[in-house]
């Protein structure tokens, strides 16, 4: 620790993304003293930020801003009001050359797959259900039962192992038994015929199939930045370039004292009554002293991620696009989704001639793709855009690479035990250290979700106890009460609103 005065604030936020601003703009609005520590030098929002190259701005991932949930709508709308494009949504399914309507068009679907195919599509499935698979182990097996081998290869196979990094083989057949629960040929065959109605209630809408979303003119980077501008103007803090090392828990309760490095190297603290930390459940655990018990610590450390890059290339384009993005379910390139940022927001792109488009790639830090230099997957990704007949050859001007460590939460067969014992952790040793967040919570849900944890923590501390378990958040960002305190909130409720993901066998 530096030897020099602490500086004072009441409520320290780590983590400039969805969830520590949202946290931050509604706590100086009701006038606490808020300081922010964001370990980018430079953009607010995490994952949810935009970046900028040459003029043309990206977004990291693709972000519609669509929650069933009215108080996040408002407050989006609060922040950024006529910013606030409406855009339609169009998505596609590109296999075997074959561009697919997603949701599906029966129709296309039988004139892209042909005759022959088709045909080849309907016996396999009625072998599937003549001879299936006993006792289906896996996400492979489990499949093929339901929709027959050859469904099973164009439409699952590939863009699943592209994103989670494991042979379809060895995923749970429990995940595909969630995942496409209640679907089977038929049903999806009288899906795709029947009109599409969107329901008048917003919760009841499928948030993958909504027809429009909302979306900020200058990438959803521009609520965030938004949000920093309005929590300064509040009397708020938002320090860049500083990333907490330490909490230090204060005599009787009073509070923490964080560590931090800044932007030119040195190294600060501040303390405060309360922590809202959005910075990765198991790297904020290890931080803490006096330390937490051994098994909090050992849980922490076994917590794992699926990392992501995006290659943004900018294209003079002699094919035209006009989808938001198109999901990749060809299995001789690496690329598992292309986005097309212009249909995201005409000011994403500033020359009318151009276009700009974002390959996106799934992988773990520090493997193969992850380590190969900008140059390097610029050329890839030129080369895969070609090969998927996305753009011609020349076609590419230039590129930029962006890394997003951490970007999705992995739930494999032991992180809800681990997550619980962490929870137990902070319930027990831990007094007014709040977590939020997709990274804070170990939960991999969208902003929306996120927002609401920010949202509920910060009545709870403006109250001064504790009115609502942000564990109970489901992924709609809907609160359901189970109950508050005691070892069921602590322990037992921590799976609830959690999205289904693939676990091992």
């Amino acid at each position: 620790m530096p030897n020099k005065p602490d500086s004072q604030t009441d409520v320290a936020i780590l983590g400039g993304g969805p969830a520590g601003l949202t946290a931050a703009y509604l706590l100086s609005g009701a006038g606490r003293r808020v300081t922010v520590l964001e370990a980018d030098p430079t953009l607010v929002g995490g994952i949810s930020r935009t970046v900028e190259y040459k003029g043309f701005r990206f977004d990291i991932g693709g972000h519609r801003f669509f929650s069933k949930n009215q108080a996040v709508e408002d407050l989006w709308t609060e922040l950024l009001g006529a910013d606030m494009l409406v855009r339609p949504r169009s998505s596609r399914i590109l296999y075997g050359g074959k561009f697919y309507s997603y949701p599906l068009s029966a129709g296309e679907a039988l004139k892209n797959l042909g005759i022959v195919e088709a045909t080849r599509c309907v016996a396999s499935y009625l072998k599937a259900r003549a001879f299936p698979i006993p006792n289906p182990k896996s996400f492979q097996d489990w499949v093929t039962n339901h929709f027959g081998d050859r469904l099973f290869g164009i439409f699952f196979k590939t863009y699943t192992e592209k994103v989670w990094g494991m042979s379809c083989q060895e995923i749970s057949a429990d995940w595909a038994a969630q995942r496409i629960k209640g679907l089977s040929l038929s049903k999806a065959i009288l899906n795709a015929i029947m009109p599409k109605r969107q329901p008048k209630n917003r919760s009841q809408q499928i948030k993958s199939l909504i027809g429009s979303f909302r979306y900020p003119r200058l990438g959803p980077g521009m609520m965030w930045e938004a949000a920093a501008r309005r929590t300064q103007e509040q009397g708020g803090t938002v320090r860049m370039g500083c990333r907490a090392t330490g909490l230090e828990k204060l005599p009787a309760d009073a509070g923490w004292r964080v560590a931090f490095t800044t932007a030119d190297g040195g190294v600060e603290q501040i303390e405060a009554r309360h922590v809202i930390s959005s910075m990765p459940l198991g790297q904020l655990l290890l931080g803490v002293t006096p330390k937490v018990p051994a098994e909090a610590i050992e849980a922490a450390k076994s917590l794992k991620y699926r990392d992501f890059l995006t290659v943004a290339l900018i294209v003079r384009p002699s094919v035209v696009l006009e989808d938001n993005w198109i999901y990749v379910h060809e299995p001789g390139v690496k690329v598992g989704r292309v986005q097309n940022f212009r249909s995201w927001s005409p000011e994403l792109v500033p020359d009318p001639n151009l276009a700009c488009y974002g390959l996106e790639y799934f992988c773990f830090e520090g493997d193969g793709l992850w380590n190969s230099t900008d140059q390097e997957l610029i050329a890839l990704a030129t080369r895969e855009l070609a090969a998927i007949g996305l753009a011609k050859a020349g076609d590419v001007i230039d590129g930029h690479v962006v890394r997003q460590p951490k970007a999705y939460p992995v739930y494999d067969d032991a992180y809800a035990g681990h997550v619980a014992t962490i929870r137990r952790a902070l319930a027990e040793h831990c007094p007014n250290l709040h977590v939020v967040g997709r990274n804070g919570m170990h939960k991999y849900n969208n902003q929306d979700h996120a927002m609401m944890t920010a949202m509920l923590t910060v009545q709870n501390i403006l109250a001064g106890k504790p009115l609502y378990d942000v564990w109970e958040v489901n992924q709609d960002a809907e609160y359901h009460e189970v109950s508050v305190g005691g070892e069921g909130a602590t322990a037992g409720s921590g799976a609830s609103g959690l999205r289904q993901v693939p676990r091992r066998i």
